[in-house]
C-alpha cells in the first residue's frame, strides 16, 4: 500500500547525502504494559493515548530529521490502537511527504485478550517518491498449529524504490525478523533478507536495509539472564544462545550502520531495546546495513539526550539506530 502525505512539504533538490532512520514503534504503545509483557494487563489503548504517544514519537523523529524512516510494528486499522492509521499520521506530521505500507499481522478478528480488528506491519516513509513497493512475505513458523498460524503474524519484508533528484535509485528493504519462536525460523529471516539485499546489489542498484531482527550482533557480551526477564510474561524470556553467528553473512556482505570493532569495544552505547524503561536499554536488536557507505562515525543509537539528543526510553521498547549515507550517482 502507497501513501502520500495531505500536504507534501519541500524536499532539497540537491542531495549529496541520506540520513536514514529505523524505528519500532511498538504501535505506539508507549511505555503501557501490555497482556503479553511482564507484569502487563493491557489490550487496548483510548484514541488520546494513541495520539500523545504519537506526538512523543514525532517530537523524536523531527528531532533527527531523517530523509528515510523503516518502521516496524505500525498499526494502520486496529482496534488497539483506536483506528488511528499511523503510518497517515506520521506523515502528516513529519517531514516526509512520501510511504509504504505491509502487513505483518491482519485479521478481521483476533479472539485474544480483547483484541478484535488488527492490522499491523512495516511502513517505509521518505521525503522523495517511492515508485514502487512490494512485500515479500517470509516463511511461518514451523512450531506452531493450523489454527495458530491462522491468526499470527506473517512477517514479511518490505521492499521499495525512491526516486532521488540528479541521483540513482536507492532500494529499500525493510524487516521484523521472527521474536518468539525456538526453531530455526529467525535464522532461516535473516538469511532470506540477506538475499534480497545480495540479490539487489548484485544487478548494480544501491540499496540500503534494516529492522528490528530479534538477535543480538556478533561480540555480545551478554546473549541471556537479562536484567529486564521476569517469570509473568505470555512469551519466554529473551535467550539469544547460539545466535552469536546469525549476522555474520551480512556485517561479512555490507556496511552496517555500527561498525562492529565499535560495538566489540563498548556494547552499552549501542543497545536498541528493553522490556522495561526502568532497566534501561539492555541488548541491540535494531539494524541498518548498505551497499553503499555510511559515513564513518555516523551511525548512532538514539538512546538518550547524551546519546542523541533525546530521551526515547518513553517512547518505545526500542531505541532509533540512523546513520548518514553517502549518496550514489
Amino acid at each position: 500500500m502507497l501513501y502520500r502525505a495531505a500536504a507534501p512539504k519541500p524536499a532539497p533538490t540537491a542531495v549529496t547525502e541520506l540520513l536514514v532512520m529505523t524505528y519500532n514503534i511498538e504501535f505506539a504503545g508507549a511505555r503501557l504494559r501490555f497482556f503479553y509483557e511482564c507484569n502487563g494487563d493491557r489490550g487496548l489503548m483510548t484514541e488520546d493515548e494513541v495520539h500523545r504517544h504519537l506526538e512523543g514519537l514525532a517530537a523524536k523523529i523531527n528531532q533527527v530529521d531523517p530523509d528515510i524512516l523503516l518502521l516496524q510494528e505500525a498499526d494502520v486499522e486496529a482496534k488497539r490502537s483506536a483506528y488511528v492509521d499511523e503510518v497517515q499520521w506520521l506523515l502528516d506530521h513529519t517531514s516526509f511527504n512520501y510511504g509504504a505500507y505491509a502487513s505483518q499481522w491482519k485479521a478481521d478478528f483476533v479472539p485474544s485478550d480483547g483484541l478484535g480488528r488488527i492490522d499491523s506491519g512495516n511502513a517505509i516513509l521518505s521525503r522523495y517518491p517511492i515508485d514502487h513497493a512490494e512485500r515479500l512475505a517470509l516463511a511461518l513458523s514451523k512450531e506452531d498449529g493450523a489454527a495458530t498460524r491462522y491468526f499470527y503474524l506473517k512477517r514479511n519484508i518490505l521492499r521499495a524504490r525512491v526516486e532521488l533528484p540528479e541521483a540513482a535509485d536507492l532500494w529499500l528493504a525493510n524487516m521484523h525478523a521472527e521474536a518468539f519462536s525456538k526453531d530455526d525460523i529467525r535464522v532461516e529471516h535473516i538469511r532470506t533478507f540477506g538475499s534480497v539485499m545480495t540479490e539487489l546489489a548484485d544487478q548494480g542498484y544501491w540499496v540500503v536495509g534494516g529492522g528490528d531482527f530479534n538477535t543480538v550482533p556478533p561480540a555480545s557480551t551478554q546473549v541471556a539472564g537479562f536484567a529486564d526477564d521476569c517469570s509473568d510474561a505470555r512469551f519466554e524470556n529473551d535467550d539469544y544462545t547460539g545466535e552469536e553467528h546469525y549476522l555474520d553473512a551480512l556485517y561479512a556482505s555490507f556496511q552496517e550502520a555500527i561498525p562492529l570493532g565499535d560495538y566489540a569495544d563498548d556494547n552499552t552505547p549501542y543497545f536498541s531495546f528493553t522490556g522495561d524503561a526502568a532497566v534501561g536499554w539492555n541488548r541491540r536488536l535494531d539494524y541498518l546495513f548498505t551497499s553503499g557507505t555510511f559515513d564513518p562515525g555516523s551511525g548512532l543509537v538514539h538512546q538518550s539526550e547524551a546519546r542523541g539528543g533525546f530521551d526515547t526510553l518513553p517512547l518505545s521498547d526500542h531505541a532509533p539506530v540512523s546513520a548518514r549515507l553517502t549518496v550514489q550517482r
